[in-house]
């Protein structure tokens, strides 16, 4: 015989609904947030626990969390494939979310609003994707373009493809960006080489390579706040 109970049978301090509802959604926690999701624990554990014990093993990172797949997800006690779909389908609403938001204005005016334009087009955090948002002259975004995508190492940045859809879209600037499965953000020497070379490139065509932004585990760096478009 199983120990499974639903939300409304636990204790009332153990009743994430009822909290919200009573105290509003930003008094719980990660743990209670997620065991709405869940609705049922398993055996000897209340959805509570089973949340508390699938944050643990990501360090209580959310940025952690978002990037397991189904896979990942089921390996833990207390979730099984519905679940790990609830979990993923709720996170990737919060990606839409901060996309949206992302999107307005169209103006482009530092490096995070870069990064915040760039962030939900990296759909795979384990690989790596390249790629390019194109401004026009009032630095208003065109369009951001995933140009190609790899493995857990590095991706091939074809300058004549980044510089033909920059001419065919009258792109007066480009930023660039891609994500290091690392979770590191800091520039590798290869990087800083490849950012040269583009720069270059832009330089005869006389499109403006603005800024390179690398993303780890939704934190960036910024080639030009640390002063490295000087090329």
């Amino acid at each position: 015989m199983t120990n499974k109970k639903s939300i409304k049978e636990w204790a009332p301090d153990d009743q994430p609904r009822e909290k919200m509802i009573a105290k509003g959604k930003t008094a719980l926690s990660n743990a209670e947030l997620l065991a709405i999701l869940l609705r049922i624990g398993k055996e000897g554990m209340s959805a509570v626990d089973v949340a508390r014990a699938l944050l643990d093993s990501v360090d209580n990172d959310l940025i952690k969390l978002s990037n397991l797949n189904i896979s990942d997800l089921t390996q833990h006690d207390g979730i099984g494939e519905a679940k790990a779909i609830a979990i993923m389908a709720a996170l990737e609403l919060g990606k839409r979310r901060r996309a949206a938001e992302a999107n307005l204005p169209t103006e482009v005016k530092d490096s995070k609003d870069s990064f915040e334009r760039f962030l939900p087009y990296i759909e795979n955090p384990r690989q790596e994707h390249f790629l390019v948002m194109y401004l026009n002259q009032g630095n208003h975004m065109l369009k951001v373009e995933c140009v190609s995508n790899g493995g857990t190492t590095n991706v091939i940045a074809d300058p004549k493809v980044i510089f033909k859809n920059a001419l065919a879209l009258n792109a007066t600037c480009i930023v660039l960006g891609h994500n290091h499965p690392s979770g590191n953000p800091r520039p590798s020497e290869e990087d800083r080489q490849l950012t040269k070379k583009l720069v270059a490139a832009g330089k005869l065509l006389d499109i403006n390579v603005i800024d390179h932004i690398i993303i780890g585990n939704e934190r960036y760096y910024s080639f030009r706040d640390h002063g490295e478009m000087t090329f």
